[in-house]
């Protein structure tokens, strides 16, 4: 028993013991539940205990697990439950199980007759009751779930079915499966299914046939779903109700946004309707706190543009502008920028359109230009809210790009997002926005540019030699980097590239989350000289050439030599760039 071995290691006194035996004989818990809810041990040390005693390797890898659905089918649902155990991958003949009890006989005559079945051998896991349950919840994927509603609902033939709830009670509720309402089931089927995926937006979209339900993982939209088209103007009516949007306007494009909890966390979600000859097309942005705020490492920050970047948000005042196009991860860099330069003895206010994340010490504010509090209002509010540090969601137009050089001027830190293509486009827009030359050196301290590139899987990642001319361009590129830096970063002298062959852990694609790819230009004295005289986009290259800039392609070539993206990434991502 856990209970003895807890004893006799001296992890848990006699008198805990007794009361644990105690609960054993009257409830119905097993003792890993009684010991886990107790909080006598923590998880992953029991777990390692209990695979000592029974003699099997432990499975801790649950949460980053990814189980594609044949995978799922070698063990049905019922006998998952019943047996209590699930599968965990699949590779190379290999079958992975997680067991509750890896000593079950008839578990383990059950999992050889599967075996035998698919013809293919099997590897016993150790798993925890919580990564059980949580294994479990896979086998509910997003089709069945929205077929058991679209069977409720009988759809098919309905083209004007509206289903709504009052709004009361609609606020009220926290978890948006609670109503049973065979609509309501289905958008929470959708959100639910694209939260766990780890999906960045949802498209709904209708056709002439069907409705077109698709995710974007990892920057790529997927196919998740497709759903007769008499639930199109249910689905809008739902999501409108919930983002309180007007549910007799479908002519006009709207905006709004709601938030849910969702396997325990709090989830917000951005919503935009747009008017198409076929209906309204939706499209929700899903904003996870917990992923939002992350680490200069996390994010994809190299020392060299590190050491850059910490050198100039040091600086007393000045704008530190993130660029690039939309979904490139600019708002991200500025929370990281944020996080680190939260401290008691600042005061940090923004103005945000929406509020992606929230962080604790930081004055956030939401724009709402439907009332007329706009960026360049907010600017005008904010400086006389004594800040230190303002962060501004996005540089639009002329009067906010003035205010916000001003505020720059006159003694703060401000930090914003502004559409060019690359870090040295960043002086011709904010002339073009009518700021004379001569203010930006006073006013600007960096540009970062910057691109999410997708990373290989760490799991199924393998080292091969490039093609000569891939070879070529990747030594001719990194030869246009200052030699000092050549030193500092220590490229290697035999060039290897990385591909992912694919595997259960990133569902066959090779590609696992992403990564930023950036450059970074300061002000310098050079750089000031160009603006003032002659800011031609020729001239301000050879300067950031001077400073030692490390452009985005090379900076996407170093992180494909250090095994992070692949080459063909790399030419993807910064196609078109200038080197």
């Amino acid at each position: 028993m856990l209970f003895e071995e807890l004893l006799r290691r001296n992890l848990i006194s006699e008198e805990v013991y007794n009361k644990c035996i105690e609960e054993f004989q009257s409830s119905q818990m097993s003792e890993e539940r009684i010991i886990i809810q107790n909080e006598l041990l923590d998880q992953g040390k029991l777990l390692n205990i209990k695979g000592e005693l029974l003699n099997t390797p432990v499975f801790k890898d649950v949460n980053s697990l990814q189980i594609p659905e044949q995978v799922l089918s070698i063990i049905p649902e019922e006998s998952a439950k019943y047996y209590k155990m699930v599968p965990l991958r699949l590779g190379d003949g290999i079958f992975e199980v997680g067991m509750l009890n890896p000593e079950d006989i008839k578990a383990k005559e059950v999992l050889l007759f599967l075996a035998r079945q698919n013809k293919i051998e099997t590897k016993i896991y150790l798993i925890s009751e919580s990564d059980f349950e949580e294994i479990l919840k896979k086998y509910r994927n997003i089709k069945e779930v929205v077929g058991e509603a679209l069977s409720e609902l009988g759809a098919d033939e309905k083209s004007d079915l509206v289903v709504l709830d009052e709004d009361e009670k609609l606020n009220n509720k926290e978890d948006l499966l609670e109503d049973e309402a065979p609509i309501i089931k289905m958008v929470a089927a959708i959100l639910r299914h694209a939260v766990e995926g780890k999906a960045s937006d949802i498209h709904i979209e209708p056709t002439m046939s069907e409705v077109k339900i698709r995710f974007r993982i990892d920057g790529n939209l997927f196919d998740a779903l497709k759903i007769p088209l008499g639930t199109h103007s249910a689905i809008v009516a739902r999501i409108k109700i919930l983002s309180k949007l007007r549910i007799d306007e479908t002519r006009m494009p709207q905006d709004g946004r709601f938030s849910t909890r969702i396997s325990s966390k709090q989830i917000d979600f951005r919503v935009s309707t747009f008017p198409t000859k076929l209906g309204e097309k939706v499209v929700i942005r899903i904003l996870d706190p917990n992923e939002g705020l992350r680490s200069y490492k996390e994010i994809g920050l190299s020392e060299n543009n590190l050491e850059t970047l910490r050198e100039q948000i040091n600086k007393p005042y000045g704008m530190i502008l993130s660029t690039g196009p939309t979904g490139s991860g600019k708002t991200t860099t500025l929370y990281s920028i944020l996080q680190e330069m939260n401290r008691p003895d600042v005061n940090i206010v923004t103005l945000e359109d929406p509020i992606e994340y929230f962080v604790s010490g930081i004055n956030q504010s939401q724009i709402r230009p439907e009332i007329g509090y706009t960026f360049a209002k907010g600017l005008r509010s904010v400086v006389r809210q004594d800040p230190d540090i303002i962060m501004v969601g996005e540089i639009r137009d002329e009067e906010s790009a003035n205010l916000a050089t001003h505020a720059a001027l006159t003694g703060h830190i401000v930090l914003s997002t502004i559409h060019t293509n690359n870090a040295i486009g960043v002086v011709s827009r904010l002339v073009d926005m009518k700021i004379r030359p001569f203010l930006i050196p006073s006013s600007l301290n960096i540009s970062i540019g910057q691109r999410l590139a997708r990373k290989l899987c760490p799991y199924c990642i393998e080292k091969i030699e490039p093609l000569p001319k891939i070879e070529k361009m990747i030594i001719s590129e990194l030869s246009h980097i200052k030699k000092d830096l050549r030193d500092k970063i220590k490229i290697p002298n035999k060039i290897y590239i990385y591909k992912s062959k694919g595997c259960p852990k990133c569902n066959n694609k090779g590609e696992k989350g992403r990564i930023g790819i950036f450059e970074i230009l300061k002000m310098t004295k050079g750089l000031e000289k160009i603006i003032i005289e002659n800011p031609t986009e020729s001239a301000l290259l050879v300067e950031a050439n001077n400073q030692g800039m490390i452009n985005m392609r090379q900076d996407a070539i170093i992180k494909a030599l250090e095994g992070k993206i692949s080459i063909e990434e790399v030419l993807r991502v910064t196609e078109g760039e200038q080197i």
